[in-house]
C-alpha cells in the first residue's frame, strides 16, 4: 500500500482554516486544500494539498495497489516539536490505515524546510519518493531563503558573519562624521581597523569561551554573596597602588642617580617600594577566601596558613631588595645582619604557621570525621 503524504511542518493548514489534523481521504484532504486556498491564496502549502491529490490520483491509475492520501501538519516555532508533532501524526494516520499490507510513502513538501522532518517519517515507514512543489519562476527561493535563516539564526555564525561586515559599512559613516568635527580620515580608519583586528584575535584564539565562564562566576559570586568579590576587587586596587608606588620610587631614585642604574638596583628599588602593598593585597584575598570556607561550612584551619606565608614571603622579599638597593635618595640599604634576621624570620613565621595550624586541625578538627556504622 501507497501512502501519499503531504507534509506541512509550521501547521499552516491547522492555524489558517481551524481544521484539525492529521487529514485522511482524498475528499477531505481536497476540502482542506480548498479552505487553506481561500484563507491565504499564496500559501505554499496549498500547492503541496494539490500535488499530493494530484499524485495519489496519478499513483492509483499507473499501479493496481491501492493508494491512500493524507496531510499531516506540525507546529510553528520549534523545529524539535515540530518534527515529533509529525511523528505523532504518521502513527495516527498508519493506526487508521488498519491494513495488514507493508505501507510505503511518497512525501509531498514545498521546501528544504519541511524535508528536515524526512528521519521521522522514515522511522515509520519506508519512503518511496520525494516531492517538492514549487513555483516555476521561483525554483530554489524558498530553499536560498532557509538557508539565509538558519544561518543567520545561529548566534555563533550570526556573531562571526555580521559584527565584521557592520563595522566594514560603519567606515565610511564614521568618516563623514569625523570631517565634520575636524578629525582626520585616517584615525578612523585606524580605530576600525584596530577593532576589527582584536576582534578577529578574539574569535580566532577562541576566547569567548574564557569571557562567557569568568562572567558566570562574577554572576555568581554577585548572587551567592560571597566576600572574595569584596576582597579580590580591593586587592587588585591594592596590586595597583604597590605597582605604582614602585614606578614613581624608581623613576625619583633615578633622577637622582648620576648614571643610569644596573637592572638589579632597578627591580630592588621598584620591588622594595610595592611589596608591602601587594602583601597587604595578598592577605586581603587570602582573608576573603577563608572567610567564604568558614560561612560554606567547609573551613580547615589550615587554610589560615594563606595570609601567613603571604607575609613571610613579603618579609623575605623586602628584606632581599633592600639589601641591593643603591645609596640614593637616603634609601635604608639593609646590612647582611639584617639581611639574615628576616630571612630567619620570614621563614620561622611560615613553618610556625604550618606546625601551629597542622596541630589546631589535629585537635579541634573544623568538620566531625564521619563515623563507621556497624
Amino acid at each position: 500500500m501507497l501512502l501519499v503524504l503531504a507534509v506541512d511542518l509550521d501547521d499552516d493548514l491547522g492555524r489558517k482554516t481551524g481544521l484539525s489534523t492529521p487529514v485522511m481521504g482524498r475528499e477531505n484532504v481536497k476540502d482542506a486544500a480548498t479552505k487553506l486556498a481561500t484563507a491565504d491564496p499564496e500559501d505554499s502549502d496549498v500547492n503541496v494539498l494539490f500535488q499530493a491529490i494530484h499524485t495519489r490520483d496519478e499513483l492509483a491509475r499507473e499501479g493496481d495497489e491501492e493508494v491512500a492520501v493524507a496531510a499531516v501538519t506540525g507546529v510553528d516555532g520549534s523545529d524539535v516539536k515540530a518534527n515529533r508533532a509529525v511523528g505523532e501524526e504518521v502513527d495516527t494516520v498508519l493506526a487508521a490505515l488498519a491494513t495488514g499490507e507493508n505501507v510505503r510513502a511518497v512525501v509531498i513538501t514545498d521546501g528544504a524546510q519541511d524535508e528536515s522532518v524526512l528521519p521521522v517519517i522514515r522511522s515509520r515507514l519506508p519512503i518511496d519518493g520525494l516531492r517538492r512543489v514549487v513555483v516555476r519562476q521561483a525554483q530554489d527561493l524558498e530553499s536560498i531563503y532557509y538557508t539565509i535563516k538558519q544561518v543567520l539564526g545561529d548566534q555563533e555564525t550570526r556573531g562571526t558573519l555580521l559584527v565584521p561586515l557592520g563595522i566594514l559599512l560603519l567606515i565610511y559613516p564614521l568618516i563623514i562624521v569625523a570631517d565634520a568635527f575636524d578629525v582626520a580620515g585616517v584615525s578612523v580608519l585606524g580605530v576600525i581597523s584596530a577593532l576589527l583586528g582584536f576582534y578577529t584575535l578574539f574569535r580566532g584564539l577562541g576566547l569567548e569561551d574564557a569571557v562567557d565562564n569568568g562572567a558566570e562566576k562574577v554572576r555568581n559570586l554577585l548572587y551567592a554573596g560571597r566576600v572574595t568579590l569584596i576582597t579580590y576587587v580591593v586587592a587588585f586596587a591594592l596590586v595597583i597602588v604597590g605597582g605604582w608606588q614602585g614606578y614613581q620610587t624608581l623613576t625619583a631614585v633615578q633622577a637622582e642617580a648620576p648614571g643610569s642604574l644596573p637592572l638589579l638596583s632597578q627591580a630592588s628599588v621598584f620591588v622594595h617600594a610595592g611589596v608591602t602593598w601587594v602583601a597587604a593585597a595578598g592577605v586581603t584575598s587570602s582573608l576573603g577566601q577563608v572567610t567564604d570556607e568558614y560561612l560554606a561550612d567547609e573551613f580547615r584551619w589550615r587554610y589560615l596558613n594563606a595570609p601567613f606565608y603571604v607575609l613571610a614571603i613579603s618579609v623575605v622579599l623586602r628584606a632581599v631588595s633592600g639589601f641591593f638597593l643603591p645609596d640614593a635618595l637616603g634609601l635604608a640599604v639593609m646590612g647582611v645582619t639584617d639581611l639574615a634576621l628576616a630571612l630567619t624570620a620570614g621563614t620561622l613565621l611560615g613553618v610556625l604557621s604550618t606546625l601551629t595550624f597542622a596541630i589546631a586541625e589535629n585537635r579541634f578538627p573544623a568538620t566531625p570525621e564521619p563515623t563507621a556504622r556497624g
